[in-house]
């Protein structure tokens, strides 16, 4: 294993720097609520050991079907999206192409051979990219910010979008420095005169070894003149969902996280109906459900996310894309469903 696969800490004037927002306090970076890691009483032992006692359906019994999509090609006006599984898409909105939290290694982890990519999940690689506009980096975990991907992307990026002190990470990895823009939660960035981006919090946490917290964890939200997507990040809930409805809604698409739950750590990531809850207080027209599909990070059936974000936004009236990995998704199209998860 590479070293350099950890990252690198901010340090020096650079960490000074960021020690300055208001959201640093105590030697790291902090939620706006209270997030303890885990419930009060639960030891980290029976954490442990109720882990590893995971259903037998955490991963599909088949390859994971996926759709080649040419995107090379991908020229229409409307915007589009096309999922890789998990937290990875690519979304084209006024002609730029955004890439967030790109994982394409094949696993979600500082060693090759741990979490690893369900069977066809891992379909898509840097060489099919292409060129990209923006990447966004929500935050610095392993299945968000991928250092194989990175470097292999490196001559495709022509700016990085990204949570405070990620830019660490990057340097170390040899990103241009001059084409990074770091981002706390509330500041805005107008990319040009059709698009504006904006930072926004999130209920999570960072690290990329024994330290937590030193960069920062992030949703974001995407504004043109006609649209406006959340791009959602890794989030519990909270109450930060209705400020920025009430801040920034109507969305025309909300992309939230549905998977990865588990009641031992409830506060860092949703519930399936809280996915569906967060939608509705974001006001979002509709919802595309990630954070599953193609790793195993917690104990829950592998396609179970769905399933219960379906069952919920249904008895809400809650429109809900569930494309295939590679799918192409048109955000002024209908509603994309299926229920190709369904394996037998």
């Amino acid at each position: 294993m590479s070293l350099k696969i950890t990252g690198q800490l901010p340090a020096g004037k650079y960490k000074e720097r960021i020690e300055q927002s208001p959201h640093y306090k105590n030697g790291a970076f902090q939620n706006l609520s209270p997030t303890p890691m885990k419930p009060e009483g639960l030891s980290y032992w029976k954490m442990m050991r109720t882990f590893f006692k995971k259903h037998p359906d955490t991963a599909p019994p088949k390859p994971v079907p996926f759709f080649k999509t040419d995107l090379q090609q991908l020229k229409a006006e409307d915007p589009l999206l096309v999922w890789f599984g998990h937290s990875s898409y690519l979304l084209r909105i006024n002609g730029k192409n955004f890439l967030i939290d790109p994982v394409f290694s094949g696993n979600a982890a500082p060693l090759s051979f741990m979490v690893k990519a369900f069977p066809g999940a891992n379909a898509y690689h840097p060489a099919d990219m292409p060129e990209i506009d923006y990447l966004i980096l929500t935050h610095d975990h392993y299945d968000h910010l991928d250092y194989q991907t990175i470097l292999r992307l490196k001559k495709k990026i022509r700016s990085v979008v990204c949570s405070l002190g990620i830019g660490a990470h990057l340097r170390y990895w040899g990103i241009d420095p001059d084409i990074i823009s770091e981002m706390d939660w509330w500041q805005q960035l107008r990319l040009d005169n059709e698009l504006e981006l904006t930072a926004a919090p999130a209920r999570h946490f960072s690290g990329r070894g024994l330290k937590r917290g030193q960069s920062l964890w992030s949703s974001f939200i995407l504004q043109s003149k006609q649209h406006s997507v959340y791009l959602g990040g890794d989030s519990g809930y909270d109450t930060h969902f209705k400020e920025i409805g009430d801040r920034y809604g109507p969305f025309d698409l909300a992309i939230l996280e549905a998977g990865q739950y588990n009641v031992m750590w409830p506060l860092i990531h949703m519930m399936p109906e809280q996915t569906v809850q967060a939608a509705l207080d974001l006001r979002a027209k509709a919802l595309l459900p990630v954070h599953w599909g193609k790793f195993r990070l917690s104990t829950h059936p592998w396609n179970e996310p769905v399933k219960r974000v379906l069952l919920h936004a249904g008895e809400a009236g809650l429109p809900v894309h569930t494309p295939r990995i590679g799918e192409l998704l048109q955000l002024n199209g209908e509603i994309q469903t299926g229920n190709w998860w369904e394996m037998g």
